[in-house]
């Protein structure tokens, strides 16, 4: 329960830092309402709303409300999915909005002393470190390898935890080696003549859990004629951090990212993962404030592209001949990919021309599927309302292959076919996964 001196305190900091301005370009029109899916699964209440929860804010700024539990329960409640951004006539960054005040109040509440040594572990002692991440998921590699997994599924044991969290651990991708993660390539020449010198996003999750995605993602580029330079004291994108209330860190960590990449003569950064994507693109804003650092911020952001639109714009699909055995396919769109990266019809184009397939747009794509980073965790209840509605959208495309350009998308999809009993007649694959199987299906 926040005390009223916490309360103090976070409403003083809502006057100092949230940006007024942009409260007052709300204009309570509701075209956000439509396109908010707290607000849909909640029986259209209007605090999970995005024009409710900047009412809330608001609110506290004037001195109206006291920053209580029921306005950190709306906050807290959101996906930060932005697709509220795209169809806001007055152009409102409620991404912004929202990630000041998570920041103001993680940062003025006093947290239990679990609460306190978790966020800890995973926001300064896991995240920003590659080399732990790594440690962390061999230790998940060998629970997968070992025969640790089939004993505990065989014992019963998961039975004990919330069924989300039973199904998540069914659906993990198998972890690589410690070797395989370690052994990077640094740089990569193109096949063929080149067209573009990029550099590589690799990420933490991403360069660890999916490293085969990565591994896929630069021999795509490798195709397309991009020679690749792949530096190795990148870090961590921030966007967990930035969204949790931890900007500080997500700011230290922007700034260690902007200088690895900086000095490299290339002419774009790819990433492969729409929140990270959306993150870094974000850098401008993130250090907008900083006198050293905002110029170089907008630099480096106007450097990032993602995957499907980079291979888009080099004609790929054009190019390159893309074949496998027939199957129908369907697209869930990231949010952050579509909402804040604008990259929509890219990757639609690259799945379309894929020969032998048949590509069907699924009911309201671009609704969140309720992964929303570590969401479908720690708003299990909510997520998984989010995740039955679409997967109620996915079968009646009768796909048998879901495809997604996100890492947690696609494990929350993968959640979803599992729970749907589905696990015999559909899959969930990365867009560059599949991309790749359909070039190399060819030899």
């Amino acid at each position: 329960m926040t005390s009223v001196k916490e309360q103090q305190s976070i409403q003083t900091e809502f006057q100092a830092r949230m940006d007024q301005d942009e409260l007052l370009n709300c204009m309570r029109c509701g075209f956000c309402l439509p396109t908010c899916p707290t607000y849909i699964e909640s029986g259209h209440k209007e605090s999970h709303s995005p024009r409710g929860r900047i009412a809330l804010m608001k609110a506290v700024v004037d001195g109206l409300i006291e920053p209580d539990e029921e306005v950190e329960r709306s906050l807290d409640l959101c996906l930060g999915c932005r697709a509220c951004e795209p169809v806001c006539p007055s152009g409102v960054k409620y991404g912004f909005l929202l990630e000041e005040a998570r920041d103001i109040i993680q940062q003025n509440k006093k947290h239990s002393a679990p609460v306190k040594l978790v966020r800890k572990t995973v926001f300064e002692g896991l995240f920003p470190h590659q080399d732990r991440m790594r440690m962390a998921m061999g230790l998940v590699g060998f629970y997968q390898r070992s025969g640790l997994q089939t004993v505990t599924r065989k014992t019963g044991i998961m039975k004990l935890f919330p069924d989300s969290l039973a199904s998540m651990e069914k659906v993990l991708p198998k972890v690589p080696t410690l070797k395989e993660m370690k052994n990077r390539p640094e740089h990569l020449p193109a096949i063929g003549t080149q067209t573009k010198k990029v550099a590589f996003f690799s990420g933490c999750l991403m360069d660890t859990m999916f490293l085969e995605t990565n591994n896929a993602t630069m021999k795509l580029l490798q195709h397309a004629g991009c020679e690749i330079v792949t530096p190795k004291n990148q870090a961590c994108c921030g966007a967990l951090h930035g969204h949790s209330g931890e900007k500080a860190s997500a700011k230290e960590l922007a700034k260690r990212n902007i200088q690895a990449f900086e000095d490299l003569d290339v002419d774009y950064i790819i990433t492969n993962a729409g929140g990270c994507g959306a993150f870094l693109v974000d850098y401008d804003h993130l250090l907008k404030d900083d006198p050293a650092w905002s110029e170089r911020a907008v630099a480096f952001t106007a450097k990032i592209k993602d995957i499907s639109q980079i291979l888009y714009e080099l004609d790929f699909h054009k190019k390159v001949n893309m074949q496998l055995p027939y199957q129908v396919i369907t697209y869930q769109d990231s949010c952050h990919l579509r909402n804040v990266m604008k990259t929509a019809s890219a990757p639609r184009a690259l799945l379309a021309s894929i020969q032998g397939v048949e590509f069907r747009e699924m009911k309201d794509a671009d609704r969140c599927c309720g992964s929303a980073g570590i969401y479908n965790i720690v708003e299990s209840e909510m997520s998984m309302q989010i995740l039955d509605y679409k997967m109620a959208q996915t079968k009646a495309t009768h796909a048998t292959t879901i495809v997604t350009a996100n890492p947690g998308c696609l494990l929350q999809m993968k959640l979803g076919i599992e729970r749907e009993g589905l696990s015999d007649k559909m899959r969930a694959v990365h867009i560059v996964d599949l991309l790749l199987e359909a070039v190399e299906s060819r030899h």
